[in-house]
């Protein structure tokens, strides 16, 4: 799956705006406050969507009124995202749009559309149309050589009004579109990761495939690492030997049936407990477990991740959340480093600023100045720092 574009309405601080063309590696910049954490939050308010029901993932957020754009002259939130994705053994570009309103208090889902088109030419079909809990998805969109009006159309209710017609259908494998979208924002990994979450001992039960959105399974996930993709493992390790000063071994270690992490310095004969060891080196492992996972997420959003790190890393961590995506998981990241900005090509970075209030967005590679001087061989972060990102910078 590829995210090509973003379409918000009345979404918190983004009144209208249509983001398009977005890359594999997205990197965000802006100043504090301008709306970063925002566009990120989304991918989860989606995934809150999916995982509970609308209401939900609203009181998550401090309820509707929260939510929608302050001073807005409608009464509803749109999200709409146009994606690219393997459907039936054919790639098509996908629409998902949900809007969302309020009555005296209540949410509800005031329509909700999954279409594409079957073929080259015509219009989008719809294969999923709900309005306030009721409508119909198709169950044989496979048949694409049959005209329109042979697709079988199946009408459902839902149990209520702010459940997303794509869980409720999704379970279902005859929605195909409907199932295949929902198994995507259930594997969307956006990242809340917690250093103390991650550090100390942990049941050696429970979910290992993958790190959690917190870290708080990291010492699972590197055990299955290491018992199950061991290349992978000590290319980790080999990474982190050469990054983190002292550190020469890395393992999981099953202790009273909890797992923890032990650390050893090559200076010392007796390895560390993770307690003892740096929020940066913590913090730096976490991160390279995330990026090398053996099945990449086919989304991945991470917050400012040179807080904890040296600067000098910024370069390679750059280089390897583009590797991430370029293997099938889009990335989405914000950053507040020039260092890693330097990283970045014209085409991945956009910057946000606040206007009366407002969010908007623009694109390094339409302005004219950014994209000259980085032909030249500019780096992006120096541009950043000299203040050609106009209206980024504080005011």
């Amino acid at each position: 799956m590829k995210i090509e574009s973003i379409r918000l309405k009345n979404f918190k601080s983004f009144q209208d705006v249509h983001l398009q063309e977005l890359p594999n590696f997205c990197v965000v910049v802006g100043a504090n406050g301008s709306g970063k954490s925002t566009l990120f939050d989304v991918f989860g308010f989606l995934h809150d969507c999916l995982k509970g029901n609308v209401r939900q993932a609203l009181d998550a957020r401090g309820r509707f009124q929260e939510v929608i754009s302050r001073d807005s002259k409608e009464d509803s939130i749109l999200i709409e995202l146009q994606y690219r994705m393997d459907i039936v053994g054919i790639d098509r570009l996908v629409t998902y749009s949900v809007e969302i309103g309020e009555n005296k208090g209540a949410p509800f889902v005031a329509r909700e559309i999954l279409r594409y088109k079957r073929g080259r030419h015509g219009k989008p079909y719809h294969f999923l149309d709900f309005e306030r809990g009721s409508g119909y998805a198709i169950t044989n969109e496979e048949d694409f050589h049959k005209p329109d009006e042979e697709l079988t159309r199946e009408n459902q209710k839902l149990d209520a009004p702010d459940i997303l017609a794509i869980k409720g259908l999704g379970q279902f494998e005859r929605f195909k579109a409907a199932s295949a979208f929902r198994r995507l924002i259930e594997s969307w990994h956006v990242s809340d990761f917690h250093i103390d979450a991650a550090r100390g001992r942990k049941e050696a039960a429970g979910e290992s495939e993958h790190l959690s959105a917190t870290g708080d399974n990291l010492p699972r996930v590197a055990q299955f690492l290491y018992e199950q993709h061991r290349d992978i493992f000590d290319k980790i390790l080999a990474t982190m030997m050469r990054r983190v000063p002292g550190v020469k071994k890395i393992e999981p270690c099953l202790m009273d049936g909890y797992l923890t992490l032990r650390f050893q310095d090559g200076s010392f004969k007796t390895p560390f407990l993770d307690r003892y060891v740096s929020d940066g080196t913590i913090k730096m492992f976490a991160y390279l477990v995330l990026l090398h996972d053996p099945k990449p997420h086919p989304l991945l959003c991470v917050e400012e991740p040179e807080n904890q790190l040296y600067p000098k890393l910024m370069v390679e961590l750059a280089e390897e959340f583009r590797l991430y995506a370029n293997r099938g998981g889009q990335v989405f990241v914000s950053t507040h480093s020039p260092d890693f900005l330097n990283a970045c090509e014209l085409d991945e970075v956009l910057w946000l600023v606040k206007k009366d209030g407002y969010s908007q967005v623009h694109r390094a590679k339409d302005d004219p100045q950014i994209a000259a001087y980085m032909a030249e061989g500019d780096k992006m972060g120096f541009l950043w720092k000299q203040g050609f990102f106009e209206g980024a910078d504080p005011q």
